[in-house]
């Protein structure tokens, strides 16, 4: 059935990013450079530029997902957790703690499929273990316009009692297309 080619799918995937993020803490001195690999340069090898994943994701998730421009940073909000988390990763995290100028929120993530089957060493305390999710976030929100900063607060890998990516909108960005061209 679809519904367990998915499961299998989704199990496949966390074990190669486990992979890759175990090779990655043996190329790499320390937690802050992996992370950095997690968060900015993955995969920057094989694809051309910015935060690789998410700049690429965002045209599929357009194409399958039909939804249209979001107005606002909650409409926003609403999509990536309703639609994309739960295209791409199977789960719907909630959405808390805005800001009172509603430019930051947070996505709690009750469970987090990136570690199913993982443990973190204890000589590596200071690993962001699923930061690719904010780096995805950051390069697919770039690709429609919205500069935005996704940063980990809560990690259960961390002994938290969820996981939490908390989200803040820095601008939007503006076309700069040449005169004459729309």
């Amino acid at each position: 059935s679809s519904r367990s080619a998915s499961r299998v799918s989704s199990e496949l995937f966390t074990l190669t990013y486990g992979a890759l993020v175990t090779q990655l803490c043996k190329d790499y001195e320390n937690d802050e450079d992996v992370n950095k690999q997690l968060h900015h340069n993955l995969f920057c090898n094989f694809l051309p530029r910015g935060f690789n994943i998410g700049v690429r994701l965002i045209e599929d998730f357009l194409a399958r997902s039909n939804v249209g421009r979001c107005h606002d940073f909650r409409e926003t909000a609403d999509v990536i957790a309703k639609v994309a988390f739960k295209m791409y990763l199977g789960i719907t995290p909630s959405i808390t703690n805005w800001s009172p100028a509603g430019d930051e929120f947070s996505l709690i993530l009750e469970n987090n499929p990136l570690v199913d089957f993982v443990e973190l060493p204890d000589n590596h305390s200071s690993l962001i273990y699923s930061n690719l999710l904010c780096g995805v976030l950051r390069g697919a929100l770039e690709m429609v316009q919205m500069a935005v900063e996704a940063k980990f607060v809560q990690d259960t890998l961390k002994g938290d009692g969820v996981t939490e990516i908390r989200m803040r909108f820095i601008r939007r960005i503006e076309d700069n297309l040449p005169a004459g061209e729309e």
